[in-house]
């Protein structure tokens, strides 16, 4: 029965004790995700392979009244993931939220030199690094009945651009990989959604020249700008709520209406 209740109409987004990991939480998108996780109440494991960036995510969440614990992670090594998630349970309880946002982009053509190297390491992180988060935190995902998965794919896995073959194969990877998960895991109450950001202001976009990012927003992005981590975030963070509920095997696209330009 549906229920018109304010009051739980506002509990439903919150997330006031329940347990959150977030991979590639030292900088930018994964970031601002755990701030705003923790801002509604969760509490975080924040992960990444940059112990320093990874601390100042945590001591900005207790700066602030939250609770965070900060680990250094390789997701592309199973063993180093399954030790993680047992010191997330120990510390901080079972693991009701997974955000696999760790992610690296290593142009290099088909035709390089560098290609193989290239795809070895992207599909390691971006895709085989998500199986091995989902496998390791799986029980406590499925234990209570509503677990949530979000992976964080990229309008590069909706199509293409030249040069970065590995990249864009490896989102494509994430993007089927959650909807695989969201038909598998449903039954046991867990949901899986795949996030699509477009461009942000990330480290991974830092590279390019200013003027070049005003000219391309303005010429495909129907905003005119590129977005921001926080507002990622607060997609993200959407998706987890259990408010969201009844939401399962969706590509949501953040990219300020990009994909949907037809010039």
């Amino acid at each position: 029965m549906d229920s018109f209740d304010f009051d739980e109409i506002l509990r439903a987004r919150r997330l006031d004790d329940r347990v959150a990991v977030v991979t590639g939480a030292g900088s930018g998108i994964g970031k601002a995700t755990s701030v705003v996780l923790a801002a509604l109440g969760a509490r975080v494991a924040c992960w990444d392979v940059d112990s320093e960036g990874v601390e100042q995510t945590c001591a900005h969440i207790q700066a602030q009244g939250g609770t965070a614990l900060a680990a250094l992670v390789d997701v592309s090594d199973p063993a180093a993931v399954e030790a993680a998630v047992d010191q997330v349970r120990d510390v901080l309880g079972p693991v009701d939220i997974l955000i696999n946002n760790a992610g690296v982009s290593i142009p290099a053509g088909i035709g390089s030199d560098a290609f193989q190297a290239s795809w070895e390491r992207s599909f390691a992180v971006n895709l085989t690094g998500q199986a091995n988060t989902v496998r390791a935190c799986l029980e406590d995902l499925a234990r209570a009945g509503d677990g949530r998965i979000v992976n964080i794919a990229s309008t590069e896995g909706l199509g293409a651009t030249a040069g970065m073959p590995a990249y864009t194969a490896s989102k494509h990877g994430v993007i089927g990989f959650t909807k695989s998960l969201a038909v598998e895991l449903g039954r046991l109450g867990v949901t899986a959604n795949c996030v699509c950001p477009g461009p942000i202001e990330t480290g991974m976009t830092a590279p390019i020249p200013a003027a070049d990012k005003e000219v391309f927003a303005k010429r495909r992005v129907p905003l005119r700008r590129y977005g921001q981590p926080i507002e990622l975030a607060n997609a993200i963070a959407s998706l987890v709520l259990p408010a969201s509920s009844y939401l399962n095997g969706a590509v949501v696209r953040v990219d300020g209406g990009m994909l949907v330009r037809n010039a």
